[in-house]
């Protein structure tokens, strides 16, 4: 959709229909209307997530520098504030209704806002509205489920590998996604400068040998605080790696860029959905430290 009417409209209708249906997750009192009220933001969500990409690359192709890093962290950083202010607000005892109703209030001011500022192009008037990814994309996407596969195991599997090691307490368990997300957004911040200085290629290159290397020291190192270390080296890594493969595919030519950003992030989701599973069924049987080192491995 955002190849065949530009990024412009499909931003705008996802990104109000995410205000819209945010409230109705608390109001939804059986399994049915949740379903509903889940599968309708997710939509929306999704939708956003590939038009905000799309657009993303419009913007950095009338830049003289790189920006997609600082895009990425902008979303990171959003993510930092978001949980902070919900963690807030329910902790005032407002209740989730009210706090999503604030939540929404957020958005439609900074849809309203952002409104007239978008950039309206049109890729392609007559394109397909779905084609399957082919070339060079499919390695982009394959590469794209790799990072997200990594990043989502590191949220789900972190804390219980730091605790079954006897590395830290039950209660220290976070310490680890903490580190790695800090350093992942501190990454991004820099991210720019640093693909503007020694290419794509480099950065993804190195970036991913720094992410193996972080999963080393994480899991062979013999003292806690430097295999904490190694959270660190891997968001370091793993930072730029997403914002290189969307600018590639945004400036490939085999098929419509809107289309690639598109089969990137559906892969992407994909490696999250089921790799935290992939590596629980690893675990179960060889444990966690084997299932991390085959995340090393895949990078």
């Amino acid at each position: 959709l955002s190849a065949k009417y530009g990024a412009k409209p499909i931003i705008l209708v996802s990104g109000f229909g995410i205000a819209l249906t945010l409230p109705f997750l608390t109001l939804a009192d059986t399994p049915v209307t949740l379903g509903i009220a889940l599968a309708l933001f997710g939509a929306s969500l999704g939708t956003l997530d590939v038009a905000m990409n799309i657009h993303a690359i419009e913007v950095e192709k009338d830049a003289p520098k790189p920006l997609m890093s600082g895009f990425h962290a902008q979303y990171s950083i959003g993510g930092f504030i978001a949980a902070m202010l919900v963690t807030l607000l329910l902790s005032a005892k407002l209740g989730p209704l009210i706090t999503t109703l604030i939540s929404s209030a957020m958005m439609l001011v900074a849809m309203a806002i952002i409104w007239p500022r978008l950039l309206s192009t049109v890729q392609a008037e007559d394109g397909p509205l779905f084609v399957m990814p082919r070339g060079i994309v499919v390695l982009l996407a394959a590469l794209a489920a790799i990072t997200f596969l990594v990043e989502g195991a590191v949220l789900d599997w972190s804390a219980l590998l730091l605790t079954s090691e006897g590395r830290v307490e039950a209660s220290q368990g976070g310490l680890g996604y903490m580190l790695f997300a800090i350093a992942m957004t501190a990454g991004r911040l820099c991210g720019d400068v640093i693909t503007a200085k020694l290419g794509d290629r480099p950065t993804l290159f190195w970036g991913g040998i720094v992410a193996i290397a972080g999963f080393a020291v994480l899991l062979a190192a013999p003292g806690t605080i430097l295999a904490m270390s190694g959270f660190l080296l891997i968001g370091l890594g793993a930072s730029n790696i997403v914002p290189v493969l969307f600018r590639r595919a945004g400036s490939q030519t085999v098929m419509p860029s809107g289309l690639a950003v598109a089969a990137i992030t559906t892969t992407g989701y994909a490696g999250i959905l089921v790799g935290p599973a992939g590596v629980g069924f690893v675990a179960k049987h060889t444990g966690l430290p084997v299932s991390f080192w085959l995340l090393a491995a895949l990078l």
